[in-house]
């Protein structure tokens, strides 16, 4: 029954910011680490970041180190992805993910995610 749900994408210029959010809803008690991946036209799911369940530990990408910030507010159920210095490679759709206490394997992988959101897409133009 947990259902994600991304907001806060659009259309930016390069070295501009966006903060992209994800609402969590349903059994919201079962999902412990969350992460963020993009998917750019013709290519799969790229690991963006992830975030443990206490929001302590966080995890990147080398492509995003520096410029994105992953963070949770878990009285909110809310995930955030906070995007600053936008290239136009960050171009992409970008899907929030969270795992559950039957999770296993390194967050980097899509499949040790148990649920999705639907996507929302971020443009960066040159």
């Amino acid at each position: 029954q947990e259902q994600l749900v991304e907001s806060g994408g659009g259309s930016v210029q390069t070295g501009g910011s966006l903060r992209l959010s994800c609402g969590t809803s349903g059994r919201t008690s079962s999902i412990h680490g969350m992460g963020w991946f993009r998917q750019a036209p013709g290519k799969g799911r790229e690991f963006v970041s992830a975030i443990d369940r206490s929001g302590t530990r966080t995890y990147y990408s080398d492509s995003v180190k520096g410029r994105f910030t992953i963070s949770r507010d878990n009285a909110k159920n809310t995930l955030y992805l906070q995007m600053e210095s936008l290239k136009p490679e960050d171009t992409a759709v970008y899907y929030c993910a969270a795992r559950d206490i039957y999770s296993s394997g390194t967050s980097r992988s899509e499949g040790s995610f148990a649920y999705w959101g639907q996507g929302t897409q971020v443009t960066v133009s040159s």
